[in-house]
């Protein structure tokens, strides 16, 4: 693969896909409930309104029907419209001929060509607390909405807004974790005064390498968590070892080599991070099979433990250490390339070419 060969804006867009698709679980699950009340109801569209700063403005976040890609990311202010009316007072409603409400706001079809008829609108509420609304529109055989379809679309509502509330605490506590977590890395880092920010950047790098090869959703989460934490286990080394300027002895490269395991022992039984737990584990493998702790070779090395053992060195080679200076980037490179397909797994060094667009000119 020649250097750069992903340029670097997808790589950056592939960056900022891994950050939505956090938020996609939610999404899809949402756009799972629309299709289901919209086929249930026998409805020509169907959309999920949310607020999102303040509470006078809805966004269609979830749409269904013919025109649905035209309302995405389109607000409406709560002062207007059926919709607004039901955010204002928590009150579902049915509207059978939208002509005769004086609440129905004609903007909305006037800007996309749908033609609302009939709709049947309920609050998502979660203890009290107004975070949206779901609203059906237009029975596809003309008929009206009766009393069964409010009762159907205030029960899917209230399920759709538990399953928002829900996924905002979970990701509250996930938020609190990593926080956490990055203040455990930066303690880590401490100990080692040459590596301040250590952590954060073999994090940083890891994903962009992981980025510019598609990996998985759920590959980049462990791998996000691993980058971090991948030296978690030198917390139980003492910092004598870690900062001495001259060679290791026998006995203390022993215990620097422990840190691996100690690491992986400390996270296996943190359900969110099991999977990076065998990263951190294996970060130290080398591709020939020469690496520790298990000796493992070529492909039996997780593919995130080989992009962490490449991110690793880089920064290690890029920052002045109590034993060498720095690297200029085109020698880490070339001392990546160098050991590619020994040390180091060749798609994944690669990978971090392509992902941080290491270019020989590169600074």
């Amino acid at each position: 693969m020649p250097y750069g060969r992903i340029a670097q804006s997808n790589v950056t867009q592939l960056e900022k896909l891994y950050e939505t698709s956090k938020k996609t679980r939610l999404l899809d699950m949402l756009e799972q409930i629309i299709g289901m009340t919209q086929h249930m109801l026998n409805a020509e569209a169907a959309s999920i309104l949310l607020f999102r700063d303040n509470d006078q403005e809805l966004y269609f976040e979830i749409t269904s029907g013919p025109v649905g890609k035209a309302l995405r990311q389109v607000k409406l202010n709560t002062q207007y419209g059926i919709a607004g009316q039901v955010a204002r007072t928590g009150k579902p409603l049915i509207v059978n001929d939208v002509t005769r409400s004086a609440n129905f706001h004609k903007i909305i079809d006037d800007t996309t060509g749908f033609s609302t008829k009939s709709l049947v609108c309920a609050p998502l509420s979660v203890r009290r607390k107004i975070l949206g609304v779901l609203e059906v529109l237009n029975k596809r055989d003309g008929s009206v909405f009766g009393e069964d379809d409010m009762a159907a679309v205030v029960s899917v509502a209230n399920t759709a807004a538990m399953a928002i509330e829900n996924t905002k605490l979970h990701q509250t506590v996930l938020d609190a974790y990593k926080n956490t977590v990055t203040t455990l890395a930066a303690a880590i880092d401490a100990k080692d005064h040459y590596m301040r920010g250590h952590s954060i950047r073999v994090m940083e790098y890891s994903l962009k390498a992981g980025a510019s090869i598609y990996l998985a959703y759920d590959e980049m989460e462990a791998l996000e968590y691993a980058g971090i934490l991948h030296d978690i286990g030198k917390i139980a080394i003492d910092s004598s070892i870690l900062n001495k300027p001259g060679s290791l002895s026998p006995g203390e490269w022993e215990i620097v080599r422990a840190h691996p395991v100690i690491g992986a022992e400390l996270l296996k039984g943190i359900p969110f991070l099991e999977k990076a737990s065998e990263l951190v584990l294996y970060h130290h493998e080398r591709y020939d099979g020469t690496g520790y702790p298990d000796g493992l070779r070529g492909e039996e090395i997780p593919m995130g433990a080989r992009l962490i053992s490449v991110a690793d060195a880089f920064d290690c080679m890029t920052i002045e250490s109590s034993y060498r200076a720095a690297l200029s980037t085109a020698l880490a490179v070339k001392e990546l390339n160098d050991c590619s397909g020994t040390q180091f797994c060749p798609k994944a060094v690669q990978a971090l070419i392509s992902g941080l667009r290491l270019n020989p000119g590169f600074n």
